[in-house]
């Protein structure tokens, strides 16, 4: 009796579905794009920098939408974030497709910490009020140094 064997790396592989019918109806990811694109950017002090010269900038409502997938999954760092662009169909569904590199992400999140954390706020009770959080707390972690759980953070 043979082993089952896999699809060849070397043949090309095509998603046989569009990404908006592979991500189910009740995702995080459209309550977190139809949040984000609600929203008033300006109203949260989200700086916007537009250049009229070399690449255009990504919209900061796209890289909000990929800090708010982080905070709900747990994922802090930016690499991590830029690996996730590029290989989880969640994160391509609601970026769409788009990639930014780890300095983009990191940049963002330096120059708009407190935007960052009021639209998370925001998020959260925006969550509470249809009901979509269903008692659920928010990512936690143990403190790292003594290990107890009496000490657990909220992210």
């Amino acid at each position: 009796m043979e082993y089952i064997k896999g699809i060849p790396r070397e043949q090309a592989v095509l998603f046989t579905d569009c990404l908006d019918n592979i991500i189910a109806s009740d995702n995080e990811v459209r309550l977190i794009d139809m949040f984000v694109e609600s929203i008033e950017m300006e109203k949260f002090g989200f700086a916007s920098k537009l250049n009229a010269e070399g690449r255009p900038a990504y919209n900061p409502k796209d890289l909000l939408k990929l800090f708010i997938y982080g905070y709900l999954n747990c994922i802090r760092s930016s690499r991590v974030l830029e690996k996730e662009c590029r290989r989880n169909t969640e994160v391509m569904w609601l970026l769409q497709q788009l990639a930014p590199d780890h300095n983009t992400i990191a940049n963002f999140r330096k120059d708009n910490q407190k935007a960052i954390r009021g639209s998370i706020s925001a998020h959260r009770a925006h969550s509470k009020t249809i009901s979509i959080n269903r008692g659920q707390t928010h990512c936690r972690r143990l403190d790292q140094t003594s290990g107890s759980k009496q000490q657990e953070k909220q992210f």
